[in-house]
């Protein structure tokens, strides 16, 4: 349940004018924040000279917000409370302290308290805002995908029972109905057990946002005594919705014969179970996760190398950050490495299972290896350090891959009739957009077998380093071309702009590698060119960043493959 905390303002809410409360016939004109006692100006002196102990802090009645509201002692009713103590969890005033009840215990000023009670609350503010709200919002999105799935495969399953019905003529049509009925009433089943679902999970939402408001208004109030009585409700939320999992009815035909009813063919049972692990809290902040934009962050004007790695490989190509603490590379190798990067040590290493070269890595929102195969044309996803098969590709071979911000998978292709090179967006294994033609009709990228790697940005752009091209192409996430970046002038050994890795970073800058000219450039979403990073850099590949803004950076020296670690924003 969302408790709404309504806040009466006092100061604004009398029937009548104000009145002073010595006098109590003028009207208010100034306040002590001391005492929290309104004040006419002509019994201003009468009350300073009341209680000379106190350090009296009289304003105008208009600017009485400047001092926080100290709640009453509850003892004695004419002190306000400004310490705490620890042992009995109560504010208390200054005659209390001396009292035998709170003898010996902690006692802290009410100040520091409260603001520690504030930095509690706004953590569970940003936990609802940063991780709560946009799980939940990703769950819907989940279930509503999977009910368009549902509705495709269901009519799958119609297509396939109408086809086979058609061999049996009109002595079996009543049967053909009869089967189609009982698909439509498991399809409406699930789809009405997942609509229920989905109902649930956006009223938590609207309890979520409800939740939002509330602490916001918590946070707004400088008094303190509500600030004390508020609770958050966000402990409830916490614990994720179960997930639906559901199972497809197979059709399974037979054989034409005389008890029509038994041979036509029958549908398996229907399966819709609950998965209490089925969802996970979101731990990375996307553009597309939450509503708001990071805090803007600054370049350096001096990259930082934090650290390097020498993985062992004779040419390093790829990199892709599990976390800020481990990092996967491939190189001119079937295996696979995993290290650390705080020590640099060897963790993992996998081996494909064609035991050809990779061709791209990246890792997926849930942590699991994704690597593209384009000697046997497969994507493969390496779950607990078993390699499952995810796509299969025919006539053309997968040279780029990434998992974008709603878990789906990105693969930019090529094949050997040297038509032009396309991005195929997946859900699964499922063909869900193909991206290879701007609105004119020309190729966006170009033909034949060349280095390009491709990754989404914060903003849902699909960024491509196009080899063959000499160029970086941006599109929006409908597949539009928005720009094409060739470069700046001068580069750092003005050779011709040659991309290869790309990655981008929370404030959705572009970075590529210039195999050419031994530098990162850096450009901005909407492709103008912000600066180099050199710093000694040997035919640099592979990029990545980490949830930090790192930079790292897969290149060649020495004949050595070595990763290098850059800061190269502010903090």
């Amino acid at each position: 349940m969302i408790y709404q905390i309504q806040i009466m303002d006092t100061r604004t809410s009398a029937q009548d004018v104000m009145r002073c409360d010595l006098c109590e016939t003028a009207v208010v004109q100034m306040h002590c924040d001391t005492c929290l006692v309104n004040l006419c100006k002509a019994c201003v002196g009468e009350h300073i000279s009341t209680g000379e102990s106190k350090d009296h802090k009289v304003v105008t009645f208009q600017s009485r917000k400047s001092t926080s509201l100290y709640p009453g002692c509850t003892i004695h009713s004419k002190e306000r409370s400004e310490m705490y103590c620890n042992q009995c969890d109560i504010p208390i005033c200054v005659y209390c302290i001396t009292s035998d009840e709170h003898q010996g215990h902690n006692i802290l000023p009410l100040m520091q308290v409260a603001e520690e009670k504030k930095e509690k609350i706004i953590n569970e503010r940003n936990e609802l805002n940063e991780k709560i709200y946009p799980t939940y919002q990703g769950i819907a999105s989940d279930v509503q995908n999977r009910m368009s799935q549902l509705k495709r495969e269901y009519g799958d399953l119609s297509t396939a029972i109408t086809k086979h019905g058609e061999d049996w003529h009109r002595e079996i049509d009543k049967l053909v109905q009869k089967l189609k009925a009982e698909v439509d009433e498991m399809k409406n089943t699930q789809l009405q057990t997942l609509q229920k679902h989905l109902d649930e999970i956006y009223k938590s939402i609207l309890n979520i946002k409800e939740e939002i408001n509330v602490v916001e208004i918590v946070l707004d109030t400088n008094d303190l005594s509500k600030l004390f009585k508020f609770e958050s409700n966000s402990y409830i939320y916490r614990n994720l919705p179960h997930r639906i999992v559901s199972s497809l009815p197979e059709f399974i035909p037979g054989k034409i014969q005389e008890k029509l009813n038994e041979r036509f063919g029958t549908l398996s049972l229907l399966s819709l179970t609950s998965d209490a692990h089925g969802y996970s809290m979101k731990t990375t902040l996307k553009l597309s996760d939450v509503g708001s934009s990071p805090p803007t962050r600054q370049l350096l004007d001096e990259p930082e190398t934090v650290t390097t790695i020498d993985t062992g490989y004779g040419r390093l190509d790829n990199i892709a950050c599990l976390s800020d603490e481990e990092i996967w590379t491939r190189g001119t190798s079937s295996n696979m490495k995993l290290f650390s990067i705080n020590q640099g040590s060897l963790l993992k290493s996998i081996t494909t299972k064609s035991g050809k070269w990779p061709s791209d890595i990246a890792v997926t929102k849930s942590g699991d290896l994704v690597y593209a195969d384009a000697i046997n044309g497969t994507v493969n996803i390496v779950k607990n350090e078993k390699i499952e098969e995810v796509i299969r590709l025919r006539t053309w071979r997968p040279q780029g891959v990434c998992s974008t911000s709603s878990g789906d998978l990105l693969v930019i292709m090529y094949n050997y009739v040297y038509e032009p090179t396309k991005v195929i967006h997946y859900s699964g294994s499922t063909e869900k957009q193909t991206i290879q033609f701007d609105d004119k009709g020309k190729p966006l990228y170009s033909s034949g077998l060349y280095n390009i790697y491709i990754t989404e940005n914060r903003n849902l752009d699909i960024c491509v380093s196009d080899g063959g091209a000499k160029a970086v192409v941006v599109v929006n996430q409908a597949g539009k071309l928005r720009f094409r970046y060739t470069g700046h002038t001068p580069a750092p050994t003005i050779k011709p702009f040659n991309p290869l890795g790309i990655t981008t970073d929370g404030q959705s800058h572009i970075l590529t590698a210039d195999y050419n000219n031994d530098c990162v450039h850096i450009i901005d979403h909407d492709g103008q060119f912000l600066c180099y990073i050199e710093c000694g850099l040997s035919n640099p590949w592979g990029l990545c960043t980490d949830t930090n803004d790192n930079l790292f950076v897969a290149h060649t020296k020495n004949e050595t493959g070595e990763i290098i670690k850059f800061k190269y924003m502010d903090t």
